[in-house]
């Protein structure tokens, strides 16, 4: 090859690259168009949270229809989705194939140090929902369509009662600081699954109900008195103490004071330490720290079921929640 061809040929490749490159530069800076959906909107529960989460009742549950058997009873004690069980209900009780029912689990009274309410009612724990495939005329098989924890024998069948979630709603940034609304309060009692360190989608029962004119969907803020809610108590104490002595070497005589050590009391420092005790006397009542927000998903007599869906720190049993 002769140096004119080499160097058209240098050419032509040279030209080529750099189309290459002027395409690819093109492609990126074309951006992606992306559709927002203004108007979707979304459920603050659902799923579990919804059909699972479980409630405190004062009044009576019927205990007349219940699972009295299982396919495979002869294996195991726990059953789960898709496994066939046995009702004590037939066309009898006017049960037909396809129907639809849910299962759950009375555990016992709730009694709780966090709430001034008597006989706040039993636990009810929502385990799962039943589809009929068969039916005799005094029993029933049924199909496990879903469960949220192990359904076992004895269990209750009850009709599904229907739900719709509250929708989520745009709201601004959750103030720390937000007065008390002066609207009735109450405190959290226990959560889902007896977990004691709550987080955003936790299910948690509170001491507000019917009775306190709760509803649906109603907005609460969770919150504790400020300096309360550790599981420890901090010492009652100083760290340090204020006394003038004790903190320069010997040699260099450096400062005699500890920067760490509260004030004396008087205008020429020459009174007594100021404890930390001291310190929180005689300030406003009502200072509280805020650790979030929950929405009531199911109400009862006394109660009601809520799900966190917004948090500042940890949340716990014992807090105090207040009706927005």
């Amino acid at each position: 090859m002769n140096f004119q061809k080499f160097f058209n040929c240098r050419i032509f490749l040279a030209g080529l690259m750099l189309g290459i490159f002027s395409m690819v530069a093109a492609a990126q800076s074309v951006q992606p168009s992306i559709k927002i959906e203004n108007n979707k909107t979304w459920s603050v529960a659902s799923g579990n949270n919804l059909y699972c989460a479980g409630y405190i009742q004062s009044s009576a549950i019927s205990d007349a229809n219940k699972i009295i058997g299982g396919t495979d009873e002869a294996d195991k004690y726990n059953f789960s989705q898709n496994d066939f069980l046995y009702l004590n209900m037939g066309s009898n009780k006017g049960v037909s194939v396809g129907d639809l029912f849910a299962v759950v689990r009375p555990r016992a009274q709730v009694k709780s140090k966090w709430s001034p309410k008597n006989d706040l009612g039993f636990y009810v724990q929502e385990v799962g929902a039943l589809e009929v495939v068969s039916v005799k005329s005094d029993h029933s098989i049924a199909r496990i369509k879903s469960s949220c924890d192990v359904l076992l024998l004895g269990d209750l069948v009850q009709l599904i009662d229907q739900r719709n979630s509250p929708l989520f709603e745009q709201t601004p940034a959750l103030d720390l600081f937000r007065d008390a609304s002066g609207k009735a309060i109450g405190r959290i009692l226990m959560s889902r699954d007896g977990a004691e360190a709550l987080a955003r989608d936790f299910v948690a029962y509170v001491d507000l109900g019917a009775d306190n004119g709760v509803k649906v969907g109603d907005r609460l803020t969770v919150f504790r008195p400020l300096g309360k809610g550790n599981l420890f108590k901090k010492p009652e104490t100083e760290d340090v103490t204020a006394r003038d002595y004790g903190y320069e070497s010997e040699v260099y005589k450096g400062g005699k004071f500890s920067n760490q050590a509260a004030r004396k009391t008087g205008s020429h420092a020459g009174g007594s330490e100021v404890t930390t005790a001291e310190a929180k006397q005689g300030r406003p009542a009502g200072l509280r720290k805020i650790t979030g927000e929950a929405v009531v998903l199911n109400v009862k007599e006394k109660t009601a079921t809520v799900v966190i869906t917004r948090t500042a720190s940890e949340i716990h049993p014992g807090d105090f929640v207040e009706m927005q």
